[in-house]
C-alpha cells in the first residue's frame, strides 16, 4: 500500500477541487491518503512568493477556472467571500481534531469537526507551523500538492494524473 500525502489548505479552492476529486484519481490504486493541513501563507513566505490571489488577473482566472473545472465535473463550487480569507481558525481546529501529531482523516476535513484538542492552544499552534515548516523542507512550494515515500512531489489540480501514473509503475515494479 502506497502512502500519499496530501498538503492542503482551506483557503485554496483548488485544493477544495483537487480533495473532491482525488479518489477517483486514486480509484484502483492500494493507497492510503494522509491530510496534510498547512498554512499556504507560509509556504509562500518560505518560498519568498506571493499569493495568486494578489494578482487581480490572476485572481479573476482562477475563479473562473476553478468553477469551469467545478462545473465540468459536477462539483459543488461555491467560493467564500471575501476572498482571500483568514484560514488559521479553521486549520488549527482541523490539526486540534486529532491527539497530537496525528493526521486528520477525510471525514474530518470534510465533515463538522469535534476537536480533541484546543485549537487556541500553543501546542496546536506550533504543530500547525511545524507541519508547514515540514512540508516545505520536503520541497512543497504551493497546495494542493502530493508527495510519495520515494520523495515524488506533485503539484496541483493538473498533476494527479501524473501521480497515479507514478503510483501504478511503483506498483508494476
Amino acid at each position: 500500500m502506497q502512502r500519499v500525502i496530501f498538503d492542503f489548505d482551506v483557503v485554496s479552492p483548488y485544493a477544495y477541487l483537487a480533495f473532491e476529486r482525488l479518489p477517483a484519481a486514486l480509484e484502483g490504486l492500494s493507497h492510503h491518503v494522509e491530510y496534510q493541513p498547512l498554512l499556504f501563507a507560509g509556504l509562500l513566505k518560505h518560498w519568498g512568493n506571493t499569493a495568486p490571489v494578489a494578482v487581480a488577473p490572476k485572481k479573476a482566472w482562477l475563479f473562473r477556472q476553478c468553477a469551469w473545472i467545478a462545473q465540468q465535473e459536477g462539483i459543488a463550487f461555491r467560493p467564500p467571500t471575501p476572498h482571500p480569507f483568514n484560514p488559521l481558525a479553521l486549520l488549527r481546529l482541523l490539526v486540534a481534531s486529532v491527539p497530537a501529531g496525528g493526521q486528520p482523516n477525510r471525514r474530518v476535513v470534510a465533515d463538522a469537526i469535534a476537536p480533541v484538542r484546543d485549537p487556541a492552544s500553543r501546542e496546536v499552534k506550533d504543530e500547525l507551523q511545524a507541519r508547514t515548516a515540514a512540508a516545505a523542507a520536503a520541497g512543497v512550494f504551493g497546495v494542493p500538492s502530493f508527495r510519495l515515500d520515494d520523495g515524488q512531489l506533485f503539484w496541483g489540480t493538473d498533476s494527479m494524473a501524473m501521480l497515479a501514473d507514478a503510483m501504478r509503475r511503483k506498483q508494476g515494479a
